[in-house]
C-alpha cells in the first residue's frame, strides 16, 4: 500500500491533530475558543486555519499545482502574519505534520517499508515551509504598506484641515 493511500485513509485524524496542535500554539483562552467554536462567522480564524490545513494536506497527498499550494498556504499564513510573532513561530505548524504522520502511521510505516516515500513526503513538507516563508514575507510587506498608507492618509488629512499640503513641507 502506498503512503499516499495511507495518508488519505487517515486524513481526518491527521488533520484534526494538526489543527489542534496549531490551536495549542495560541494562548490557552484563545485555543479553547478556536477548538470550541466551529462557525465560520463566529470564528473566522479557526475556520481559515481548518480550511487551510485541510487544503495543505490535500496538496501534499495529491501533489497539486503551485498556485493551489500557495493558496492553501496563504489561507493559514495570512492569519499568522497578522499576529505579532517571529516567522519561525508563524511557520512552525508546517513541521508539526512530520511527527503527526509518523505517529499516526507508525505500524503501517514499519510493515510496508515506506521509508523512501516518507522521505519524499518530508522533502515536500520542507518545501512547503520554504514556500510558506515567502508567503509570510509577502503578507508582512503588505501589512507594512497598509500601515504606511494609513499614516500618510492621516497626515494628509491633518494638513488639509490646517490649510497646508504635503508640498508646503
Amino acid at each position: 500500500m502506498k503512503l499516499a493511500n495511507l495518508l488519505e485513509q487517515k486524513k481526518s485524524q491527521i488533520v484534526a491533530r494538526w489543527i489542534n496542535l496549531l490551536y495549542d500554539s495560541y494562548p490557552p483562552e484563545t485555543a479553547i475558543f478556536l477548538k470550541k467554536e466551529k462557525d465560520k462567522f463566529d470564528n473566522p480564524i479557526g475556520y481559515g486555519i481548518s480550511r487551510g490545513l485541510n487544503g495543505l494536506f490535500e496538496t501534499l497527498v495529491q501533489e497539486m499545482e503551485a498556485e493551489q499550494i500557495l493558496a492553501a498556504l496563504d489561507e493559514v499564513i495570512r492569519i499568522r502574519a497578522l499576529q505579532d510573532c517571529f516567522p519561525s513561530q508563524a511557520l512552525a505548524f508546517i513541521f508539526l505534520l512530520k511527527n503527526i504522520v509518523r505517529e499516526e502511521l507508525a505500524e503501517e510505516l514499519e510493515k510496508e517499508n515506506l521509508l523512501e516515500e516518507l522521505q519524499e513526503l518530508d522533502a515536500r513538507i520542507d518545501g512547503l515551509s520554504l514556500l510558506g516563508f515567502d508567503v509570510y514575507t509577502r503578507r508582512r510587506e503588505k501589512l507594512q504598506e497598509m500601515r504606511i498608507n494609513e499614516v500618510k492618509n492621516r497626515v494628509s488629512g491633518f494638513l488639509r484641515k490646517s490649510g497646508m499640503s504635503m508640498n508646503d513641507m
